[in-house]
């Protein structure tokens, strides 16, 4: 933790009558996110009649589900400075061989199912992490190849066929319209609250974890973290294998909401789990992100899509080209904040910087140096 973090959470000044940072960009960008979406409901309140209702409530906590456990999914990779293209082929595959399942064992338990499916995405997710970790391709080049491959796979053993929601048991195609409880007209979904527990459990994990830490570690700078003997190769396949296992829950959430399920079952999911990864404030770089950002990224992007669809003077073109858009203005922001952020930091830490004795702040008269040379340099350096 940093000189300016330790003065932010004790509220102590760093000069006279000027107050030291104490939030975090990370927390400036999930405000951020929190008010675009109030601000968008806002003015889709004015455009479209009758917005403020249960039923585009439930329609977007419902639909909201699989891409925010996508999202999720490839914030793990990329706070490690990587990137997974391949998590829509995982949806696809995970989706279609548990559909499978289900249709030809209808009494079979739905935690097998959804065992399977997690199985399913966390041995795909692990052959991408062995070839990036191991094989030292990077993971651009690798997820694209794997992203070919399963569907090339899933293409050729489907054979064109489909399976359909009336082959499906009941409690699969009824997953979606399960309720936890409700309030008035607004219905809280089993799938929606499954993915709020996933994300505030794994958000905790980051935070407070080893784990997670050495994660971020990894992506803020991964040579150094390896000369500090974090093992790195081991963690970076640990969240592919992490990501791949919440895409195969996707392939569950996708199966169960849709029912009828196809060979391209999921294609076009990278895109918009690393658009709700990076509008969420997850920087591309490594590093730096939350999932509760990614989540919030998730939950603006589906917002927009709901809307915009209500409004009949916005053709899908337009929506495409408005997601793109705000990709762009969420990395622009990022860069912004974090500039700023950065040299603020700077100046509100400077007159606390320590070289290992008890000289205080003189601007006019330097310290006397020793032959001593003081062990705080080494760390400040």
């Amino acid at each position: 933790m940093s000189t300016a973090d330790v003065a932010g959470l004790r509220g102590t000044r760093s000069r006279p009558g000027r107050t030291a940072v104490w939030i975090r960009p990370e927390r400036v960008k999930e405000l951020s996110l929190l008010g675009v979406i109030f601000l968008a409901l806002l003015v889709f309140g004015f455009l479209v009649d009758d917005y403020f209702s249960g039923r585009f409530f439930n329609r977007v906590t419902t639909s909201v589900a699989i891409t925010a456990v996508l999202a999720v999914a490839q914030t793990l990779v990329i706070v490690t400075r990587n990137i997974d293209l391949s998590v829509g082929s995982i949806v696809g595959v995970s989706a279609y061989l548990t559909g499978q399942f289900a249709s030809s064992n209808p009494s079979a338990s739905p935690a097998v199912a959804i065992a399977i499916a997690v199985g399913l995405g966390a041995l795909l997710g692990a052959i991408n992490g062995v070839i990036v970790a191991y094989g030292r391709v990077p993971a651009i080049i690798t997820t694209l190849g794997t992203l070919a491959i399963y569907r090339s796979w899933l293409i050729s053993h489907g054979e064109g066929k489909t399976i359909t929601a009336d082959s499906l048991p009941s409690w699969v195609v009824d997953l979606p319209t399960r309720t936890v409880f409700s309030i008035g007209g607004l219905d809280i979904r089993v799938v929606f609250a499954v993915v709020i527990v996933i994300v505030a459990v794994l958000q905790v994990a980051m935070q407070r974890l080893r784990w997670g830490r050495r994660l971020y570690a990894i992506g803020s700078n991964p040579e150094a973290a390896a000369q500090a003997g974090l093992p790195t190769r081991r963690l970076v396949l640990g969240a592919f294998i992490a990501c791949g296992a919440l895409s195969g829950f996707a392939g569950f959430l996708f199966l169960s909401r849709f029912g009828n399920i196809t060979v391209v079952a999921g294609q076009g999911l990278e895109l918009d789990s690393i658009a709700a990864a990076v509008v969420g404030g997850v920087s591309v770089l490594g590093g730096s992100g939350t999932l509760v950002g990614a989540f919030l990224g998730a939950v603006l992007i589906d917002v927009l899509d709901q809307s915009l669809v209500r409004v009949p003077q916005v053709s899908e073109f337009w929506r495409n080209a408005i997601l793109g858009a705000l990709i762009l203005a969420a990395v622009i922001a990022d860069v912004v904040i974090g500039r700023r952020f950065r040299r603020r930091w700077s100046a509100e830490a400077r007159p606390h910087t320590k070289v290992g004795d008890d000289s205080t702040d003189l601007p006019t008269e330097p310290p006397v140096l020793t032959g001593a040379s003081p062990k705080g340099d080494a760390t400040d350096a």
